[in-house]
């Protein structure tokens, strides 16, 4: 379907630049193609590989939780969608979290970068004016909602919402009632809300590096820079296997015999038509350059890993007798920032949603919350060993260099500012103190 037929229902221009549509397209293609076209074989799945290992990675000892049980409520709603979520950002540079409103309470929803059009953006990059489609099927039919979300001058935000129907996925088709399909029907067509929320109501995911495409505010995925790389590698996934499947030994005769002897199939056999004393028999048999082709193969994972930012070793394959251990310093401690900066990124986007669902429930009656800090442990990391740092913690008290609630408060994640918050570390976890006190 044709970005302007998108843009002509909506009523508004994509301000995405056409290099931005390009990438984007691009990357969501080398993360889910499959099937060799003869020129490229992406049977490495390169692209996919960055992302699942990076995930696995950022959320590995991922644990958070909450005190007030309207939040752990979303943070239970997180569990099911932060890997999709974290993806999707990967893939696409951005993706969005959208919580909604319904009989249970508040649900989630993420929306990857592929499925929104940006029709304005504040200084600092956060949307102000956003398309948004959602498509399903049912019975014969395709459904597309397309969703606009834009804030007025008072910063009021407005939320419209149609519904088209067509009888194939590549056309809008005709504009129909959001009673056609029971999951839209609480839906209103247009609504504003009566305070201004968090932005337009969503919660922007963005990978952290600078935007190597367009230079402009939007995220770039977590491969944009390998993109040539990956392209080089398919080519010569595809070229070795071709090699392989034509090194096989042909046997060059006369059609006439071919024609005589049917045992002597052409998966072995090649006719020519030729004079048969001229032709005789010719075994075809070329030398195969497999070691050429997987040194070259590994040297562009290699290149893939530095590029993007990867520990050594995570996509190719590394010999460490090889390496010195200030090359292994050094992969260790890129490769263990790039993972810290998701998380901060995760972590950030974490609290903007528990402002925005406070929000929400706020206007919503299902009432009114105070602002509370999730405490997220990521557990241990290359750089930052949990168990050490604790050891240090505990020989400063000793010293008397700092208080032990301090101490306690970052063992048990709390917050130690304040006189009224180190009380509350010296009554759950200081017990003989406080009776001492008493």
């Amino acid at each position: 379907m044709k970005l302007l037929e998108y843009q002509q229902a909506f009523g508004a221009w994509d301000r995405t630049s056409e290099q931005m549509r390009k990438g984007i397209s691009q990357w969501f293609k080398l993360y889910y193609q499959s099937g060799s076209d003869g020129q490229l074989d992406p049977c490495q799945r390169v692209a996919y590989s960055v992302v699942s290992k990076l995930v696995k990675a950022i959320f590995s000892e991922y644990r958070a939780t909450a005190e007030t049980a309207f939040y752990q409520k979303i943070l239970e709603q997180l569990l099911g969608c932060h890997r999709q979520a974290m993806e999707l950002t990967l893939v696409g540079g951005e993706s969005y979290l959208k919580p909604c409103i319904g009989p249970d309470g508040i649900s989630l929803t993420v929306i990857p970068r592929n499925r929104v059009l940006v029709f304005g953006r504040d200084p600092e990059g956060e949307l102000t004016d956003v398309g948004m489609l959602e498509k399903s099927t049912q019975d014969r039919y395709y459904y597309t909602l397309l969703e606009r979300r834009r804030l007025d001058e008072q910063g009021l935000l407005t939320v419209e919402n149609t519904l088209y129907r067509s009888l194939n996925a590549q056309t809008l088709g005709t504009r129909v009632s959001l009673q056609s399909l029971p999951r839209y029907r609480a839906l209103a067509e247009r609504y504003t809300f009566p305070q201004s929320l968090h932005g337009v109501g969503l919660v922007r995911l963005r990978t952290p590096m600078l935007n190597c495409v367009d230079g402009s505010d939007e995220g770039v995925s977590v491969y944009a820079p390998a993109v040539d790389l990956i392209a080089n590698i398919d080519r010569n996934e595809a070229q070795l296997c071709g090699e392989f499947e034509r090194g096989e030994s042909r046997i060059i005769t006369s059609r006439d015999l071919l024609d005589e002897n049917r045992l002597l199939t052409d998966h072995l056999f090649i006719g020519l038509d030729e004079d048969p004393q001229q032709v005789g028999f010719h075994i075809f048999n070329p030398q195969l350059r497999q070691q050429s082709f997987l040194d070259r193969k590994q040297e562009y994972l290699r290149n893939v890993e530095s590029v993007i930012g990867l520990k050594r070793g995570m996509l190719a394959d590394v010999n460490t007798n090889l390496r010195t251990a200030t090359e292994i310093s050094a992969s260790e401690g890129e490769f263990n920032l790039t993972v810290l900066d998701f998380q901060r990124m995760w972590q950030t986007a974490v609290q903007r949603l528990f402002a925005l669902c406070r929000q929400l429930a706020g206007l919503y009656g299902l009432g009114r919350f105070p602002e509370e800090r999730v405490q997220i442990d990521w557990g241990n990391g290359v750089l930052f060993d949990e168990d050490k740092l604790w050891q240090e913690y505990r020989q400063m008290v000793l010293d008397g260099l700092i208080a032990p609630e301090i101490a306690l408060g970052w063992r048990f994640n709390m917050p130690a500012q304040t006189p009224a918050q180190r009380e509350a570390i010296r009554s759950r976890y200081m017990p003989q103190i406080c009776q001492g006190q008493a």
